[in-house]
């Protein structure tokens, strides 16, 4: 475990208040909404179905503010800043640049509309032990993901509160497998709303003092010149002129391509990211990616561009937690520059702030690797391996129990990180090489008839044997030595994430264009389309004939009589329309691929490049014009996120709001 050196801010109490108050307060939250759920929607909690898919139907705001706080790790919020801290204004946009993966989202919707998880594919097209391999990779994914959540945000707790780590690593986890087991996916989706909606407000409240009142810094015009006095008292190596005021970065340019490849495989590989194109309506699915992408960006760009920024310009500030001395690579490597900013600018209220962000960010990203590793563990190994013929009830106490238990691996595995000397900085550069391989291989599955089971199985193994051999074999040759600090460089972690996602891409496509398969993708159209979980209501009730007769005067109408439920019944009918016909979703397929391919160009090549080559640093007024720009993303996000899923569903609640209160009038008349 890294030591910080730095007496905390906050007390321990503060801390654990923090940790098992708020997830408390969203378990007891999570516990009403299910409640009326149940009641006033024909999606109940009790079926598998709508635990684990959210009976498909949620709708492209709340798809979006998904895909928004998947993506929202600690390293999210805690990397971007790091990377601001060491390579200046490149290094959140090189952070941010390129999350428009919209593809997918429809892909599995034109052809495995019915499927739980991508590995159900996989399964169905290459057989056991293909399907074997990549559960492998996803649980892998999944695994080194849920360990960053808990290294960044145990290090940033312990660092602000004198919490101890352990502690919380074991009680972060706690109160979110609570409200999971409670509510399942779709609890997922509305936690995932309010946690969001609570970052971005916090992020735009750090940006306004920042850059409108804060005494130390106050205005753009202020960070600039304190930045351009950082550029001549501690120049970045591989910056011209050594200025945090420029694209041209190599440092920042190489973490932008290890960024990329990990950040592939964490889109292709973690099921939380296909559980929402999963999760979404047919039509709705692309429209909530690309809003999902945009609004994705402004929280490093926005974040890491104040606090990242900030701790830059106020390290020899005295009232930097650290002054007189810089941070050492062990602190800026555990991601506390966020931490240590928030403190010069706003001391305990700036603590606080970012200790609540941080939480909302891990536990809403946890729930979606609990969710996605439960229905993996249920779909892809019990009921596949274990027992073919699981009733639906069985199905939903095993999705409970995986919940459980893989809180308890998440929480393991971030204790081992900490107890070998592992931060949250090396887990992320890392992660890419070991998971790289299979990220064309996954792709191929969902999208090429002509990959060959061969060619996938080589692509995966053959990328993950590359990626570890170039990195130690780089590693090794540079440093001399294999240490944790040697295999965490970056020159060493670049080639083994670009070994491992390129070997991965040539062994898959030449093993298969060799004699290449021909796949009908209408066999992967008939995963579950039979199954007795297939659809909302094709569960048993829980509750039996005989007490219907005995009670009847305590019976609430039924589904069919509510009025909530017009509204989904139609939806239901229209989507059922739309998987119908697969050809008009490959012309939406073919909508998200130009967009995702013409927006990661635009943010990787077009904006970037132009100033990387000219050696461009910013002027006061350019950089003026940089930062409005990230206040504008932020409210564009705060907007999809925020107000979006509201107003989609406003019919809802005012059709309950008139069911509750009319029924009480109703009942007192």
């Amino acid at each position: 475990m890294a030591s910080t050196d730095v007496a905390p801010i906050l007390s321990q109490g503060v801390g654990y208040g923090v940790v098992i108050g708020i997830g408390a307060f969203f378990t007891i939250v999570m516990a009403g909404i299910s409640w009326t759920q149940n009641r006033y929607t024909r999606f109940s909690t009790k079926t598998s179905e709508e635990f684990n898919t959210a009976s498909r139907s949620v709708k492209p705001g709340l798809i979006a503010c998904g895909v928004v706080s998947a993506w929202t790790w600690a390293a999210t919020l805690l990397q971007s800043a790091t990377v601001a801290y060491e390579y200046g204004i490149s290094g959140p946009f090189w952070y941010a640049a390129g999350a428009t993966f919209s593809v997918l989202a429809v892909k599995v919707k034109q052809n495995a509309p019915m499927c739980h998880t991508f590995l159900e594919i996989v399964y169905k097209r290459y057989g056991a032990a293909t399907h074997c391999v990549f559960i492998f990779f996803a649980l892998a994914t999944n695994i080194l993901v849920a360990s960053q959540l808990l290294l960044g945000g145990s290090a940033v707790v312990t660092a602000l509160t004198g919490m101890n780590v352990y502690a919380a690593v074991f009680l972060i986890p706690t109160g979110v497998c609570a409200y999971v087991v409670l509510g399942g996916l779709r609890a997922t989706f509305l936690c995932d709303y309010s946690h969001t909606l609570i970052v971005m407000i916090v992020i735009l409240y750090f940006m306004f003092n920042v850059y409108t009142s804060n005494e130390l810094i106050g205005s753009p015009a202020a960070m600039w010149e304190l930045l351009g006095r950082a550029s001549e008292l501690r120049p970045v190596a591989g910056n011209i002129d050594g200025s945090y005021l420029t694209l041209k970065s190599n440092g920042a340019l190489i973490f932008g391509v290890i960024q990329l490849c990990s950040g592939m495989g964490t889109v292709f590989l973690d099921q939380g990211y296909w559980q929402r194109a999963i999760a979404s309506r047919p039509k709705t699915a692309v429209p909530g990616y690309i809003l999902g992408g945009f609004a994705w960006f402004a929280i490093p760009f926005g974040f890491a561009t104040t606090l990242g920024l900030s701790a830059v310009a106020l390290t020899d500030n005295p009232a930097y937690p650290t002054y007189p001395n810089e941070m050492t690579q062990s602190q800026v490597s555990s991601g506390l520059s966020a931490a240590f900013g928030a403190a010069a600018l706003l001391g305990k209220s700036g603590s606080i702030a970012l200790l609540i962000t941080l939480f909302m960010a891990v536990t809403s990203s946890s729930s979606s690797e609990l969710i996605a590793v439960s229905s993996i563990l249920t779909f892809d190994v019990y009921k596949t391996y274990v027992k073919p013929t699981a009733a639906p009830n069985e199905l939903i106490f095993v999705s409970h129990v995986m919940i459980c238990f893989f809180g308890l691996v998440m929480a393991a595995f971030a204790c081992i990180w900490n107890a070998v000397g592992v931060d949250l900085g090396w887990l992320f550069l890392v992660m890419g090489l070991i998971i790289g391989g299979a990220v064309f291989p996954a792709a191929f599955t969902l999208c090429w008839k002509g990959q060959t089971r061969i060619g996938a199985v080589a692509g995966c193994i053959g990328g993950l044997a590359a990626g570890v051999t170039a990195w130690l074999v780089q590693a090794h040759v540079q440093y001399g030595e294999l240490t944790i600090a040697s295999t965490g460089a970056s020159y060493p972690t670049l080639a083994g994430n670009m070994a491992a996602v390129l070997t991965g891409l040539l062994l898959s496509f030449c093993i298969s264009i060799v004699k290449p398969d021909s796949f009908d993708f209408a066999i992967t159209r008939t995963i579950n389309s039979a199954s007795p979980v297939s659809t909302p209501n094709s569960e048993p009730s829980v509750e039996s004939s005989d007490d219907k007769e005995k009670h009847p005067e305590d019976q609430e109408p039924t589904i069919d009589e509510l009025p909530t439920q017009r509204a989904e019944d139609q939806e239901m009918m229209e989507d059922a329309e739309v998987l119908r016909d697969p050809k008009g979703l490959q012309r939406t397929f073919y909508l998200a691929l130009i967009l995702s391919c013409t927006l990661s160009f635009i943010m990787d090549f077009l904006i970037p490049m132009p100033m990387f080559f000219s050696h461009y640093v910013f002027s006061k007024g350019f950089f003026l014009g940089w930062v409005v720009i990230g206040f504008l993303w932020v409210f564009f996000a705060v907007f999809t996120c925020g107000i979006l899923p509201i107003a989609e569903t406003w019919q809802f609640w005012k059709m309950l709001y008139g069911e509750v209160i009319g029924g009480k009038r109703k009942s007192r008349a």
